[in-house]
């Protein structure tokens, strides 16, 4: 396929007069087995292709898309891009395309993935499908397998090919009133246990009888994994130093200072196998080993490339989430606390003040509450408050880091 893409990026380079243009292709094949009720509703299988090509006069910007190959259809690309640019408004926060890099080496897809056939996927549903049986229950979910090809190529030097292959589950078990849901996805297929899945399924299904209501306030939490990974996803759309530098987040003048808890570290590592890590971003800038909050010091903040002009520092961005984990088990943890709940998961998660950094959302997939280092009961869902650089400073302990998603390893 890089063959193929490289005669895509010639026959551009040929005939587009803009004064400068970014060409990106990308190219997957996408699987997508669907059940429900106990049995596969629907099974998709197929191939994409999107050619995306930006051009820029001065600093007049077009873009435009197809999905052909041929040279007509290349042509046509090349001028609809043009002529929307020459009809476009200036653009004051122009950046002209990225140059030359030196990119890391191309780690090929794991071949456990991009090797996967339907068949085992539709087995490992059929493991499900059998589980929710023997508890007289019925299960709902997908099974995904994406194995996708990108190139990048601008007028200024920039090239770069880069190969991904993930494979990822969920689903959700129901029963009268009990409802509880698991997924992941990880980027080899080798290292993927559904047994493990269905374990962890089961443990939060068979916890969440006869739930309880858990009266209103401030109480110790266990957040799960699963859980973690959610908030962090609200911290990272955020974390962003033109925001900072214009006081619409919570980080402003706070550079170098210590405002999250001392034992939380975030960082996005290209050094660590089982997490994706591309090797450029979408704007051509090559990724690398970077710590974002460091014992709770904030080092780096993502800039994009025209803010980091204006500020004279490299641009940035959040490609893997890489968060510290430590070896306290969630049984420790309990005792630790005395008091408190576990968290499985959250969702609907929505601002209530961007620059303070509050927000509000709601548990999922069960909550368990716990005293004097047992569980006690299931508590029925709530609605939560909370500030998420604040809660980093009462981290009482960490559990073992865990591959949540195939871009993402954090711990309870």
């Amino acid at each position: 396929m890089k063959e193929k893409m490289q005669k895509i990026a010639d026959f551009i380079k040929k005939e587009c007069q803009g004064d400068d243009y970014t060409l990106k292709i990308s190219q997957s094949r996408d699987l997508n087995t669907r059940f429900a009720q106990n049995g596969i509703t629907q099974h998709l299988d197929g191939e994409s292709l999107d050619i995306r090509l930006e051009v820029a006069f001065e600093n007049r910007v077009g873009e435009a898309a197809i999905n052909q190959t041929d040279e007509e259809s290349l042509r046509n690309l090349i001028e609809r891009a043009e002529n929307i640019a020459r009809l476009n408004r200036t653009d004051p926060e122009f950046i002209p395309s990225e140059g030359k890099h030196q990119l890391r080496e191309l780690v090929k897809p794991a071949s456990a993935t991009a090797s996967l056939k339907v068949e085992e996927i539709v087995d490992g549903i059929e493991m499900c499908i059998r589980n929710a049986l023997s508890k007289e229950a019925k299960v709902s979910g997908i099974s995904e397998l994406s194995i996708g090809n990108s190139f990048m190529s601008t007028k200024n030097g920039f090239e770069g090919y880069d190969e991904l292959a993930t494979f990822g589950h969920s689903m959700t078990m129901k029963k009268g009133g009990i409802e509880t849901k698991v997924s992941g996805s990880i980027n080899d297929y080798s290292q993927f246990s559904m047994e493990k899945m269905i374990e962890q399924l089961n443990s939060q299904f068979d916890a969440l009888r006869e739930p309880q209501t858990l009266e209103k306030g401030r109480i110790p939490i266990i957040m799960r994994p699963q859980a973690v990974i959610q908030w962090i996803y609200y911290l990272v759309w955020t974390y962003q130093l033109r925001e900072a530098d214009e006081g619409t987040n919570p980080y402003t003048d706070q550079m170098g200072k210590q405002l999250f808890g001392e034992q939380f570290t975030l960082q996005s590592l290209v050094s660590n196998p089982q997490i994706d890590a591309p090797l450029f971003n979408r704007s051509g800038i090559p990724t690398k080993n970077i710590t974002w909050i460091d014992k709770g010091i904030i080092k780096n903040m993502q800039t994009d490339r025209y803010y980091a002009r204006q500020k004279g520092i490299d641009p940035a961005s959040i490609f893997n989430i890489v968060i510290d984990g430590g070896q306290v088990s969630e049984e420790q943890m309990m005792q630790k606390a005395g008091r408190g709940v576990i968290l499985n998961n959250l969702w609907y998660i929505r601002p209530i003040d961007m620059k303070k950094g509050e927000w509000t959302g709601l548990t999922r997939d069960g909550v368990l509450y716990f005293e004097d280092g047992q569980i006690k009961n299931a508590v029925t869902n709530f609605r939560w408050n909370e500030v998420l650089h604040e809660a980093t400073q009462r981290i009482l302990a960490l559990g073992p880091a865990a591959q949540v998603e195939h871009n993402a390893h954090v711990p309870s």
